[in-house]
């Protein structure tokens, strides 16, 4: 018998082509939204009992734009629009695609449209393409979910208001869009590295998705360093993911993985990514990035890590993209440098941010330099307040057994 979980993971898998065909059908973001969700709940339905069909992506599709046309048929107001959508449904061939061949990244372009705010176009994408949950998409913006609630109702009603139309991009639109289209794809990847919901501390299919979407995306636009950039950071991180859990399915450290387990062919595809971007002129966030996690991945053992050429390039990402996030990363980094008192000294600095009142990581990285300075009553009230705001099963049991060993001592 087919479980909730397993549907519910090919329904995330499916989820961007599933919304995209929606989309090109009903021209209506709310109806494709609506019609999907209803056709996961008719899938948990059927294929419990039946199984999933041999086409699930086809079962999918099929059943959702059954659910949108009646969704419009109940509402008479919207009549033409039923009908537009009783003649789009016919096995016609779709318009051009454009540049962009892929399904899910030519979506992604179309809808980071340039009338809406960055942030807007940003998270909308990652809702409807990207198949995450408000709450996952809250998070990475560190922001609450109220706030992303109401951030993509907004962009919804603009695209409405302003009739803003979901054209296939010409090659002139993809430059344009390119930011957003970045941005989406490092978010999907990081929701898949790691995990901010669910009892999963990795979602293997988000990265894998991400990362073939991002090779996609370099070979449209060699020309482009930071496409590149991104491939390479995605890489070299994800060339450690044999390493990056224990048996238990707990979080090994960096410093304490078995670099045996690291993929060596990932990390070579990575190297050749982070030569075209240099190649092409690179000096964005995502090559940078990318360099620091090339020093990692060099590194034959922990002790061999140059980090003050990773402090230098944090002061590199802080002029380019200047954010509370790289400053808490480069305290961590001239901890390591020059010893966790002088990262402890910038950590505190960063304390009373907004931006991190509620990010699980500054009590983590505070609670570890006590913890090499001796100060062991002060790093497990802070391991415990990190434990508080941690939103992933993992990191909560990581956490947990930390704040155990202190207390022992």
């Amino acid at each position: 018998m087919t479980t909730d979980l397993e549907i519910e993971r090919i329904f995330r898998e499916e989820h961007g082509r599933v919304v995209a065909s929606l989309i090109r059908r009903f021209g209506d973001i709310d109806v494709a939204e609506d019609a999907a969700a209803e056709a996961l709940l008719a899938a948990v339905e059927r294929w419990s009992v039946d199984g999933v069909p041999p086409n699930p992506g086809g079962w999918l599709t099929t059943t959702a734009v059954r659910k949108g046309i009646d969704k419009i048929r109940r509402e008479s107001h919207r009549d033409a629009k039923y009908q537009q959508a009783l003649m789009i449904a016919d096995d016609t061939p779709h318009a051009p695609t454009g540049p962009v061949e892929d399904d899910r990244l030519r979506l992604i372009f179309t809808c980071c449209h340039p009338a809406l705010a960055p942030e807007a176009r940003v998270a909308l994408t990652l809702r409807l393409l990207g198949g995450l949950t408000v709450p996952e998409i809250a998070s990475a913006f560190l922001v609450s979910e109220t706030t992303m609630g109401q951030r993509i109702t907004r962009a919804k009603k603009k695209i409405a208001a302003a009739n803003i139309p979901y054209r296939v991009p010409s090659a002139e639109d993809l430059p344009g869009r390119l930011t957003g289209v970045l941005a989406v794809l490092y978010l999907v990847f990081n929701e898949g590295y790691n995990a901010s919901s669910g009892e999963e501390p990795v979602r293997h299919e988000l990265c894998e998705e991400a990362i073939r979407l991002a090779r996609i995306l370099a070979s449209l636009l060699p020309g482009e360093p930071e496409p590149a950039g991104l491939l390479a950071l995605m890489l070299f991180h994800h060339s450690r993911a044999a390493a990056r859990h224990g048996d238990d399915g707990l979080p090994v450290l960096l410093d304490d993985q078995d670099r045996s387990l690291w993929d060596p062919d990932v990390i070579g595809e990575g190297e050749a990514a982070l030569r075209d971007a240099a190649g092409a002129g690179w000096v964005g966030i995502y090559c940078l990035q990318a360099a620091i996690a090339r020093e990692h991945v060099r590194a034959a053992a922990a002790a061999d890590t140059d980090w003050p050429a990773i402090v230098a390039l944090y002061d590199d990402l802080a002029a380019v993209a200047p954010s509370p996030v790289v400053d808490l990363n480069r305290a961590v980094a001239v901890s390591m440098s020059e010893g966790p008192g002088e990262g402890l000294v910038l950590v505190d600095r960063l304390a009373d941010d907004p931006a991190l009142a509620a990010y699980h990581l500054l009590p983590a990285a505070r609670a570890d330099m006590l913890r090499r300075l001796g100060r062991d009553a002060e790093a497990l009230a802070e391991y415990r307040r990190a434990l508080e705001l941690a939103p992933g099963a993992a990191d909560r049991a990581f956490l947990s057994r930390r704040c155990a060993e202190l207390s022992t001592i």
